[in-house]
């Protein structure tokens, strides 16, 4: 029998987590029947989504939900054979015993100098999320200037170098100094920090004085209030997050954007990358194939130990991650 350790949601969130909200418990798994598999976690995600998606997707006393990567340590399902490495969406746990209907073989053409953890950034939901964002949402053209906030994050990295790949201008907000160098790092055309700048506005109009084309949003709030204005007539929004709005207690309100939306006659659109889950393989192969390339760069910010998942959890809610967020067990 194999003993699986599990983070559950003890409580729901109530503003920013804290460790309370959290219990660790220990639960002997059965043996796999026949068409299951055994997997052992080797790599853990933490993500902004899991914030507001525990409110809705989640009851009290659940396993914290989220991907990892995991090692296959027992077999009876021929496609997922002993030793091999799959994606799972199975939740905080260093254990499970899976059907495998919801895991995703690693591809099998992965190269041994990359790091398996990029399954779950760069070359994994991250990676897709941005990609497609700026494909399927924004539609982003040769020449056009994009915006991109949070944009050190997992996402937005990869987002400014996607549209540094199609021959794009790209400007990138994010929470610190340190940040703003990474971004230069990766090539970004304009970058500051939003915390220490004088005027959001000033800081936006210096950087494209002509304005923005496109707008990679995931942060909301006042930052989203002050980019709109900055936007081109028939500027292009894809809202991927909110994350300044995810601790909040009380909603936050106004101003409303509806009047610029309408003279500018910009279109936003929020999105997430399982909508287009058919065109992940292929996805997932371009990004591994810029990467390899060298045009696509990859930081983490690796926490290791399963017992520090609810503090790589609120350092990433706090900003302290540059790049990937990830739990190495």
């Amino acid at each position: 029998m194999v003993q699986a350790k599990t983070w559950i949601l003890l409580s729901h969130f109530d503003g920013f987590p804290k460790h309370s909200d959290f219990e660790l418990k220990t639960e002997e798994l059965p043996e796999p029947k026949d068409g299951e598999v055994l997997l052992e976690a080797v790599f853990l995600s933490v993500d902004p989504y899991m914030r507001p998606f525990s409110r809705v997707r989640m009851k009290e006393g659940d396993v914290m939900i989220g991907t990892q990567v995991a090692k296959v340590i027992q077999s009876k399902n021929p496609a997922f054979p002993l030793g091999s490495h799959v994606v799972g969406r199975c939740g905080w746990r260093t254990h499970t015993v899976s059907g495998g209907t919801d895991l995703v073989p690693i591809m099998p053409d992965w190269p041994q100098d990359v790091s398996l953890s990029l399954a779950l950034g760069t070359i994994g939901m991250p990676g897709l999320t941005a990609l497609l964002g700026i494909e399927e949402v924004l539609g982003l053209q040769k020449g056009e200037t994009l915006l991109v906030n949070a944009a050190a994050g997992a996402v937005g990295s990869v987002v400014g170098q996607i549209a540094k790949i199609k021959g794009c201008k790209v400007v990138g907000s994010a929470g610190s100094d340190a940040k703003v160098a990474f971004l230069k790092e990766l090539g970004f055309d304009g970058a500051f920090n939003y915390k220490t700048v004088g005027s959001l506005e000033e800081a936006l109009k210096t950087a494209s004085p002509e304005g923005y084309d496109c707008f990679f949003e995931n942060v909301g709030g006042p930052f989203s209030s002050v980019a709109l204005q900055q936007m081109k007539n028939f500027g292009r929004i894809a809202v991927c997050g909110s994350i300044s709005v995810y601790n909040d207690t009380t909603p936050q309100t106004g101003p409303y954007p509806q009047l610029t939306m309408i003279f500018k006659q910009l279109k936003m659109e929020g999105f997430m990358q399982s909508r287009w889950e058919h065109k992940h393989p292929e996805s997932l192969k371009r990004l591994m194939g810029w990467l390899k390339e060298g045009k696509l760069h990859s930081r983490e910010h690796i926490t290791k130990g399963f017992e520090n998942m609810p503090a790589a959890f609120m350092g990433l809610l706090q900003g302290d991650n540059v790049g990937k967020a990830v739990v190495a067990v």
